[in-house]
C-alpha cells in the first residue's frame, strides 16, 4: 500500500549535498520605485507611439510620486522581510499562475522533451526499462542528497523545487489545486499506463532493485494484459479545466473506495510511464504525441511522465506548476546521457522466478463517471483541434558558430525570432522569454521583455536593402547586447514584470487600483505575442509548449552544437496566425544574420591596409 503521509509543503532540507547551500541562498529582492519605473518605461517606448508613451510617462511619474505608491512599495518590502517568509513572490505566483490558474494544464501550463533515438534499444519496452533504471538513480541521488546542485558558474541555484521531482502530483481543488509530495521512502513503485489502463509496478523486490531486464519483463507483461482487454480512458479526466476536474475528481473517488485507493497509488507513486500504441515518424507527430497524445494513456496531473511508443520514438512531459524547466531538463539529460551512451547500470541480466505481477488498477465506472470521461473527451479534441505546429529544424548552423561569429546564442536567436515576426508583421510587438532567478531562495522566473529599442531597429535595418552588412551587424550587436543586460538584470531579480505584479497584489479590498495598472500600456506590454523560453540539451530533439494568448505564438526551441530546433505553436482561429510562415521566416532570419555578418567581417579585412 501506498505511504498516505502526504505535505503540501515541503519544508526546506538542508542537509546533503544538493541543499548544502540552501540555507545561504539570498532572498529575492524588492528593487526600488526608482529602479522598475524608469526601466519599465524603456520597455513602452519600442511598443508605444509616441502620444501613447507620454500619457503613460505621466501615469508613471504621477505613481512614483503618488502617497499610495509608496505605501505599496513599504508593504511589500514588509511582505520580502517578514520573519519565516522565505520569498516574498513564490506564494503569489505559484497560485496565479499555476495552482489557481483553471485552464487544461494540457496544452497551455505542461511542458515536453522529445528524445534522441536509442539504436542500442530500439524495442519499446527495452528502452523503457533503461530508462526507468536511469530515472530510479537520479531519484536515488535526489533521495540522499547527494546529487550536486545546480550552479551557475560560481553561483548556487536554488534546490527547493527537487522536492516536487519525484512521487509528486498535482491534486484538482476549487478554486485552487496544490501539489502533494509523498515519502519517497515508502512508496518505490511507478504507475504505468498501457492503452488506457494504469499498473502499479514495484520497483523493489525482496530488498533488490528490478534490473533493466526484469523491469522490461514487467513491462512485457502489462503491454500483453493492456492490448488483450479494453478500458475506459479515464486518464482523460486529468486534461480537463480544472474545476470540473475537480467535481468530476470527487465523482471519480466517491463512486467506489477501490476509486479513491487507485488514485492514491497512483499519485504517490515515484513517476507515470506512458507505453504509447503509437509510432510517430515526422518531428510534428512526435512533438505532438509528447505534448498531448490522445489525451486517454497519461495521468497529467503527475510530475513526471516518461512516453514510450511502439517504435522505440520517446519523450519527456513535466506538469508545470511546482517545477521549471531547469531542474527536469537535467534530469532528462542525465537519463539520455546515461542510456544513449550505454552508461546506464542495467543490474543483473537474469530474471528473478518468482516476481509478483503488476498490479491492475481497475477503476469502477458507472454510467456518471463514463458520461464525464466522454464530454473530457470532447472537450480535450476541441481545445488539440484548436492549435497549429510546426517544428523547424534549422541545420545552417548551431551554438559553435554563433559564438564563433561573436554573439551569445540565446541573444542570437532570440533576435532571429524577433526578425522572423518582424518579417510577416511588419512590427515587433511584446515578447516574453522566461529568465530563471533560481540564485534566490524558492526562487522561479522573471519576465525578459526581449522587444527593446536596439532590436526594432535591428529588425528594420535587415529590411532595409539600402544599409550595407556592417550597418546591419552593428544593430545586431547593439541589439544582442541590450537584450543580455535585460536578462541579466531579470535573473539579478531586477526585471519590471514581478515587482509590479507585486505592488499591484500589496492592494487591500476595496482599495482604488492606481492609474499606472489601468493604463492600456500596462497590459498592452505584457501581452504575450511570442512567449519563448530556450532549454538545451544535445539529447533532446527539441522541446515545447503552447502560445499563452490566442493571438500569439509559443516559441520553445532548443540550442545545439550544429543545430538549432523551434517548436512553433499557435491557435487557429480569427487572428489568421501561421506557424509555418513564422517558422520559414525565422529560418531565413538565421540565414540572413549570419550572411551579414561574415560579409562585413570580409569587408572589414578588405579595408585593412596591406603591409
Amino acid at each position: 500500500m501506498p505511504s498516505t503521509t502526504l505535505q503540501k509543503k515541503p519544508s526546506d532540507r538542508t542537509s546533503g549535498k544538493l541543499f548544502e547551500f540552501q540555507a545561504q541562498l539570498p532572498r529575492l529582492p524588492v528593487p526600488s520605485l526608482d529602479e522598475t519605473l524608469p526601466k519599465y518605461l524603456k520597455t513602452l517606448e519600442p511598443l508605444l507611439s509616441k502620444e501613447k508613451l507620454a500619457k503613460t510617462k505621466k501615469t508613471v511619474e504621477e505613481f512614483a510620486q503618488s502617497a499610495q505608491g509608496k505605501e505599496l512599495q513599504r508593504r511589500l518590502e514588509a511582505r520580502a522581510s517578514e520573519p519565516g517568509r522565505v520569498n516574498w513572490l513564490a506564494e503569489w505566483w505559484n497560485d496565479l499562475s499555476y495552482m489557481g490558474y483553471r485552464d487544461p494544464v494540457v496544452p497551455y501550463v505542461s511542458y515536453f522533451y522529445a528524445y534522441k533515438d536509442d539504436k542500442l534499444r530500439r524495442e519499446p519496452t527495452k528502452r523503457a526499462a533503461a530508462i526507468v533504471r536511469a530515472a530510479w538513480e537520479f531519484r536515488r541521488q535526489v533521495s540522499t542528497g547527494e546529487l550536486a546542485p545546480e550552479m551557475a558558474r560560481t553561483t548556487p541555484l536554488c534546490s527547493y523545487s527537487y522536492n516536487y521531482m519525484f512521487n509528486a502530483t498535482r491534486i484538482p481543488v476549487k478554486p485552487s489545486d496544490y501539489e502533494a509530495t509523498y515519502d519517497l521512502a515508502t512508496n518505490e513503485r511507478i504507475t504505468v499506463v498501457r492503452n488506457n489502463q494504469f499498473f502499479d509496478l514495484q520497483l523493489v523486490h525482496d530488498g533488490q532493485l528490478l534490473s533493466a531486464a526484469e523491469i522490461e519483463s514487467q513491462l512485457d507483461r502489462i503491454v500483453e494484459v493492456a492490448d488483450s482487454d479494453t478500458a475506459v480512458p479515464v486518464g482523460i479526466l486529468t486534461s480537463d479545466n480544472r474545476d470540473l476536474w475537480a467535481d468530476n475528481y470527487k465523482l471519480l473517488s466517491e463512486a467506489s473506495p477501490k476509486n479513491a485507493e487507485i488514485l492514491e497509488k497512483i499519485q504517490s507513486s515515484a513517476f507515470l510511464l506512458c507505453l504509447d500504441n503509437t509510432r510517430p515518424v515526422t518531428r510534428e507527430e512526435y512533438h505532438r504525441t509528447y505534448w498531448h497524445g490522445d489525451g486517454s494513456n497519461r495521468w497529467f496531473d503527475k510530475s513526471l511522465q516518461f512516453i514510450v511508443c511502439d517504435n522505440g520514438k520517446a519523450g519527456f512531459l513535466g506538469e508545470h506548476s511546482s517545477m521549471d524547466g531547469t531542474p527536469t531538463c537535467r534530469m532528462n539529460d542525465y537519463v539520455l546521457d546515461q542510456t544513449l551512451n550505454n552508461k546506464v547500470d542495467l543490474g543483473n541480466g537474469a530474471v528473478r522466478a518468482g516476481l509478483p505481477a503488476p498490479e491492475q488498477l481497475r477503476f469502477v465506472t458507472p454510467p456518471p463517471v463514463v458520461r464525464a470521461i466522454e464530454e473530457a473527451g470532447n472537450r480535450f479534441k476541441s481545445v488539440v483541434d484548436q492549435h497549429q505546429l510546426r517544428v523547424l529544424q534549422y541545420e545552417g548552423f548551431g551554438k559553435d558558430e554563433i559564438k564563433k561569429l561573436g554573439f551569445s546564442p540565446d541573444g542570437f536567436v532570440q533576435m532571429a525570432i524577433q526578425l522572423g515576426y518582424f518579417k510577416l508583421y511588419g512590427q515587433s510587438r511584446a515578447t516574453y522569454e522566461a529568465a530563471a532567478t533560481r540564485k534566490f531562495a524558492h526562487g522561479r522566473t522573471e519576465t525578459c521583455r526581449s522587444v527593446s529599442n536596439e532590436s526594432v531597429e535591428f529588425c528594420e535595418s535587415f529590411e532595409n536593402p539600402l544599409l550595407s552588412a556592417g550597418e546591419k551587424v552593428a544593430a545586431l550587436q547593439a541589439a544582442v547586447k541590450a537584450h543580455g543586460s535585460y536578462a541579466k538584470a531579470c535573473s539579478d531579480g531586477k526585471g519590471v514584470d514581478r515587482h509590479l505584479l507585486g505592488l499591484r497584489l500589496s492592494l487591500k479590498p476595496g482599495e482604488e487600483k492606481p492609474a499606472i495598472f489601468q493604463d492600456p500600456a500596462y497590459a498592452e506590454s505584457s501581452h504575450w505575442y511570442l512567449s519563448t523560453s530556450q532549454l538545451s540539451s544535445e539529447h533532446f530533439e527539441g522541446w515545447g509548449f503552447s502560445e499563452v494568448v490566442p493571438d500569439g505564438y509559443g516559441v520553445a526551441y532548443t540550442i545545439r552544437k550544429d543545430s538549432v530546433i523551434f517548436h512553433i505553436a499557435a491557435m487557429k482561429n480569427k487572428f489568421g496566425l501561421n506557424s509555418d510562415h513564422l517558422a520559414h521566416l525565422v529560418k531565413e532570419a538565421l540565414g540572413e544574420m549570419r550572411l551579414a555578418v561574415v560579409a562585413a567581417k570580409l569587408s572589414e579585412t578588405a579595408a585593412k591596409p596591406k603591409l
